[in-house]
């Protein structure tokens, strides 16, 4: 397969842990006989400092004419203050509303060989193997704001077709998995949550009868998550509640450090990049986690270019190196900690 991909590595650590998955996807390429051709543009706080802009319009045009983008990390502290106008962080929004990347798909995956860096206890993580899938377009963030000396007002809006397509992704995914899809909302008070209920209910009983469907309002949920979290299986919810569930989610692995995330819209063309930031204070230092950007190079591969075994492979190989021992700082508050290239080499070796 010949593909091209568009490789936006950011700041902060987002260079060092992008690097480690091109070497696993150019391992992969060489491997399987694929031809994957890379190009490098700036995004967020370096190219603010190159050309004022977090999103240039040549890496735009290069995004656009991607078969997927590999992304890192943006922000920088200078550019911290959230009454700026102009942030590294408005590349991501914008990348998401021109290439139309309407579903953030979050996997919450714990590993047998680190389960003791989560917070929760070994037993209640055993099996965990979650997908959560938000709206990334509609809702309270996009809506209509107001604001005076004396009130604010943000306007939550969904339409059907919205829905609609995020029940239908979630349904396909579902179907591939354990077959189970909760959906969650807020129902017994927002209009906008009625509304998705019904569309769900509808959508799912019309096209997903092989899906078994459950309901749970998102107070619940955050509860449950934590509770009983191998019970669930896919995920689908509006914006917000989405952004909550996914960061509370992140946390059953143990570290950010092992979760990877999917941007993706009607097309195969996806935005993959690792949940966290950019963690300036040990940028340059070595000592990033890279596994959840190799993990989101597998679901470029899922994803976007349809290589199932070759995505099962970089995998696998991310478990067989935390099976072996190693560990990044993150995983491993004591003791010797694996660099960020001694993690990645742990999976190429693999490989």
């Amino acid at each position: 397969m010949k593909a091209h991909l568009a490789v936006l590595p950011g700041d902060g650590i987002g260079p060092e842990v992008v690097a480690e998955a091109l070497a696993c996807l150019q391992a992969v390429a060489a491997r399987h006989g694929h031809d994957f051709r890379f190009d490098e543009a700036p995004v967020g706080a370096c190219a603010m400092d190159a050309t004022g802009a977090p999103l240039p319009p040549a890496t735009l045009a290069l995004a656009k004419r991607a078969d997927a983008i590999l992304f890192g990390a943006i922000g920088a502290p200078k550019y911290s203050d959230p009454s700026l106008m102009v942030r590294p962080e408005l590349a991501i929004l914008q990348l998401r509303r021109e290439l139309g990347l309407y579903a953030n798909l979050r996997p919450a995956t714990c590993f047998r060989a680190v389960l003791d860096a989560s917070p929760l206890r070994p037993e209640l993580l055993e099996g965990v193997d979650i997908l959560v899938i938000r709206e990334l377009t509609g809702g309270i963030y996009f809506g209509e704001k107001t604001r005076t000396e004396t009130s604010a007002s943000d306007l939550c809006v969904y339409t059907v077709p919205e829905v609609e397509r995020i029940v239908r992704l979630g349904g396909r995914l579902a179907r591939g998995r354990r077959g189970k899809l909760t959906s969650v909302d807020k129902a017994n008070v927002l209009e906008t949550s009625r509304l998705w209920r019904s569309v769900v209910s509808r959508v799912a009983a019309a096209e997903f009868a092989d899906v078994a469907l459950d309901h749970m309002y998102i107070d619940a949920a955050t509860m449950h998550l934590l509770r009983r979290p191998a019970d669930f299986d896919v995920v689908i919810t509006e914006n917000m509640f989405g952004d909550i569930l996914t960061d509370e989610a992140s946390m059953l692995p143990g570290s950010l450090g092992l979760c990877p995330s999917a941007s993706l819209g009607d097309g195969t063309r996806g935005l993959y990049e690792p949940i966290h930031g950019s963690a300036p204070d040990i940028a340059g230092r070595g000592i990033a986690n890279p596994y959840a950007t190799i993990l989101s190079a597998a679901l470029l591969l899922r994803h976007s270019l349809g290589l199932e075994r070759e995505a099962q492979a970089i995998e696998a190989a991310v478990v067989g190196a935390l099976e072996s021992g190693v560990r990044t700082a993150d995983l491993r508050p004591t003791g010797t900690a694996a660099t960020t290239r001694e993690a990645g080499a742990a999976v190429l070796a693999r490989l």
